[in-house]
């Protein structure tokens, strides 16, 4: 006599955190770049932390759910986060050169065509998560074009942009949470599903 097994998952869904470390992040580096306080050790702790360390741990917890997506999502922005802070510390600390504003501008287009790519992706996701990847890939290349035309107006523009882009993955890792607080299928903060 065979008997089969049902294994249930019953992990938290490690997203929320993964959104959240990279949304409120983004949102305190872009209100940098769009001129509103100077760069300092506060986005950097962010940086290697929240937006870094709680994105590698969220993209570890998808990789245990079998989540190809959100795993290659949340640790390549995670290490995103913490390489962005080393460009920054490592000249500082004497280890290296200061990056160019054209390698800058290299480093931050191919984070734009990998988003860019990663956005085709959900288009089978909710609407709020399209619009998180949209105007990240928008964020990417505007900062790019930013460092290669060396026009701080641009740049402004794109922290406007990417504090837009930050709300909107903390809006939709909230609605996740307070979502699933609330049961399976309830629709407190909408995150407008793909039909």
């Amino acid at each position: 006599m065979e008997t089969m097994v049902t294994n249930r998952d019953l992990t938290g869904n490690p997203a929320p955190l993964g959104l959240m470390g990279f949304g409120m992040t983004t949102v305190l580096l872009n209100l940098h770049n769009a001129g509103l306080f100077t760069l300092g050790s506060m986005i950097l702790a962010m940086g290697i932390f929240y937006g870094g360390i709680a994105q590698l741990i969220a993209g570890s917890m998808e990789w245990k759910k079998g989540n190809t997506f959100a795993t290659t999502a949340f640790c390549s922005y995670g290490l995103f986060w913490l390489s962005l802070v080393a460009l920054i510390m490592i000249p500082s600390m004497g280890l290296g050169e200061k990056t160019s504003p054209v390698a800058m501008a290299a480093y931050l287009a191919m984070w734009g065509l990998f988003t860019a790519v990663m956005f085709i992706g959900t288009l089978r996701f909710n609407r709020a998560m399209q619009v998180v990847f949209a105007t990240l890939a928008i964020l990417f290349f505007l900062l790019a074009l930013g460092d290669l035309t060396g026009i701080s107006a641009i740049t402004q523009l794109a922290g406007w942009e990417g504090i837009l882009c930050g709300f909107s993955a903390i809006y939709t890792a909230l609605a996740q949470v307070v979502n699933e607080t609330y049961g399976k299928g309830t629709m407190i903060i909408p995150l407008w599903p793909v039909k």
